[in-house]
């Protein structure tokens, strides 16, 4: 049975059709992806989802009782609240559920009911299925994989946005409830984060309904994927890769429908071009068919060559065998070491950047990947060393898109001293053209920025950007808001673009098509170089992090075996722990007997001392007796252990 099932929905804003008479059902245990370009529909699908928006018609069904939980691009969390406490509070009700199971417990040792064992099965399961047994264990490993730790104690209300939203995060997956929605869940994740979630997402078996421009994450997590565009859904069955294998299909056949429908109008059209008035007029059907064959013949193309446009974006191969050395020096760093406030963040490195080298800048949250590209631009100085710059342009994309004026519209922003033409690369085109090609409608040229979504105002920046030449592009997290259909246009121009790209980015699939070259900061703050792709530098790194760990453990093993070799008793001490039981007990009966012999009035004061010092010798001996048998069953014990 459908968790949520929507039928003939329609949704418009302002006259525009977002939504147009669409069916969607979503199953138990589906994860389903949601693509399309900024303004699609997407969101606006999951919030009808949600059923906290209301479509205009159509109906929307949902099981009873159904807990649906949502990850927005703005969380809202109770800002008085430590992040401890906000990620506690949020799993009060299965913490109230295992403190009611404990007492339930405790009551059916004592009154057998069927009452309570009913609910008490009720609260087992609960409790497995959000694997709340030990529910501290779970917040702790929260706030370490989603790097929380050291904010732990910290109000809500001094966080970053991005930090807010791993909270938010941390907090669904926790909770997990009937149907899980999350917009953009991978946004201000590091790799290692986005690992830990993709893993406990396929662990929790929840069902998903994701939006996300990451195409590894969708890849790996998604088990069909809805593609929004022009009003209307389309579902396409397994990952990202299969997505992209069933649209080239598409194309396939559009092309061979194509040629059959040309083919077929062409011998309609020769015999209409024979045909007489009277014969027309006994046809009026046909001719009605001719028409609307016509049409169909016109409008194919254009899909064609849009869709063929798309595949060729994402399946163009490009070289890393581009020899470095014959290529001008455009960057020499020596001896530099980047940080902040005098506090180191990456220690001396040195490096040289060529023309038209392409390089990735990674590492964890924090690790110092935005102060090393500003400090490579000359925004920051370096603490110890020299930056050496040959170059006389630099671009630079940040995430604030300082380069945008809000108050102008784009028409302004791409003409700043009138006309309707724009430089691009060195040639004049029609600006509209330009931004055409950027996904922007005509009517959007006149368009103050200030009203644009986030994802509009970085496709604004990103086309400004990319319009013009440098020899030099630095890109800090240029995908973060894009849709996928901007990223591959964006991914187009950077393989094409002439100079040398350095950029951060956490997305895998974008760092794997556009860098030839990975500087990778470690967790010792040193930098390493590679070239590779990064995923295959992740798997290679997964592969040592296993190793490490299968080293330690039987290195641990190994001291473990050589402490039991150390407790292992010999031949003389094993005979000894077996012969002292009966030498201690025997030495027990002698000093009772010497007690009681002292107390005897038959024995004169000469015998009295004799058997006195005899007992004290006894008691001596049977101290050390006891006192040898207790240390070499505790070596027993320990070898046994």
């Amino acid at each position: 049975m459908p968790l949520v099932d929507l039928k003939e929905i329609t949704k418009q804003f302002d006259n525009n059709t977002i939504l147009n008479n669409v069916e969607f059902t979503i199953e138990t245990g589906e994860r389903a992806a949601v693509v399309g370009k900024n303004g699609s529909g997407k969101s606006t699908l999951m919030k009808i989802v949600a059923g906290t928006l209301e479509a205009d018609s159509g109906s929307r069904m949902a099981q009873k009782a159904l807990t649906i939980e949502t990850l927005d691009q703005s969380p809202a969390l109770d800002e008085a609240l430590s992040v401890r406490e906000a990620i506690e509070n949020s799993l009060s009700t299965l913490s109230l559920a295992k403190s009611e199971y404990e007492a339930l417990s405790r009551q059916l040792e004592e009154n057998q009911d069927s009452q309570t064992l009913s609910r008490i099965t009720a609260l087992v399961n609960l409790l497995d299925f959000h694997n709340a047994w030990d529910l501290t264990a779970q917040v702790e490993c929260v706030l370490t994989k989603f790097e929380l730790k050291a904010l732990e104690n910290a109000k809500i209300c001094t966080l970053s946005g991005g930090e807010k939203r791993r909270v938010a995060l941390g907090i669904l997956i926790l909770k997990k409830p009937a149907l899980l929605l999350l917009d953009e869940p991978t946004n201000h994740l590091d790799v290692y984060m986005v690992r830990f979630l993709e893993e406990t997402l396929l662990e929790s078996r929840s069902t998903l309904l994701i939006i996300s421009h990451d195409r590894y994450f969708i890849d790996r997590i998604a088990t069909r994927i809805v593609e929004v565009e022009d009003g209307t859904l389309r579902s396409f069955r397994g990952g990202y890769m299969s997505y992209l294998e069933q649209k080239t299909s598409i194309l396939e056949n559009m092309i061979k429908s194509h040629e059959t429908l040309v083919k077929r109008l062409r011998g309609e059209i020769e015999w209409l071009n024979r045909g007489v008035k009277a014969r027309l007029k006994r046809n009026v059907g046909r001719v009605e068919k001719i028409k609307l064959m016509k049409e169909e013949a016109k409008k194919n193309p254009s899909i064609i060559r849009k869709i063929k446009l798309e595949l060729e974006r994402e399946q163009k191969a490009f070289s890393r065998k581009e020899s470095i050395n014959k290529k001008k020096i455009l960057f020499e760093l020596q001896n530099v070491s980047i940080g902040i406030d005098k506090k180191v963040l990456i220690k001396p490195f040195s490096a040289r950047v060529t023309q038209q080298e392409k390089i990735a800048i990674t590492g964890r949250n924090g690790s110092g990947k935005t102060t090393l590209l500003r400090s490579l631009i000359g925004f920051n100085k370096p603490l110890f060393g020299t930056i050496d710059k040959k170059i006389d342009t630099i671009g630079y994309f940040d995430q604030h898109r300082l380069m945008l004026d809000d108050s102008k519209t784009l028409l302004e922003t791409f003409c700043p001293n009138g006309g309707d033409h724009i430089e691009v690369q060195g040639r004049s085109i029609h600006v509209y053209g330009y931004m055409k090609s950027w996904i922007f409608p005509k009517e959007f040229l006149d368009k103050k920025i200030g009203i644009l979504s986030g994802g509009e105002k970085n496709r604004v920046a990103l086309a400004l950007l990319l319009s013009k030449k440098y020899d030099c592009l630095f890109l800090d997290e240029p995908t973060n808001d894009l849709d996928i259909p901007t990223i591959n246009i964006m991914e187009e121009y950077l393989r094409s673009f002439l100079g040398a790209l350095i950029f951060v980015s956490h997305d895998r699939y974008f760092v794997d098509k556009i860098a030839q070259k990975l500087w990778i900061i470690n967790p010792d703050q040193t930098i390493t170089e590679r070239y590779q792709s990064y995923s295959d530098f992740l798997d290679d790194e997964a592969i040592i992090q296993k190793i490490e760990e299968i080293s330690t453990d039987k290195a641990h093993n190994d001291r473990r075996e050589e402490k039991r070799q150390s407790f292992k008793l010999s031949y003389k001490e094993q005979k000894l722990l077996e012969q002292l039981p009966l030498l201690i007990e025997q030495q027990e009966r002698e000093v009772k007997e010497l007690e009681s012999a002292i107390c005897s009035p038959v024995f004169d004061r000469g015998e009295l001392i004799r058997i006195s010092e005899q007992l004290s010798m006894i008691k001596t001996s049977l101290e050390e007796n006891v006192n040898c048998y207790l240390t070499l069953e505790e070596k027993k014990e320990s070898y046994a252990s």
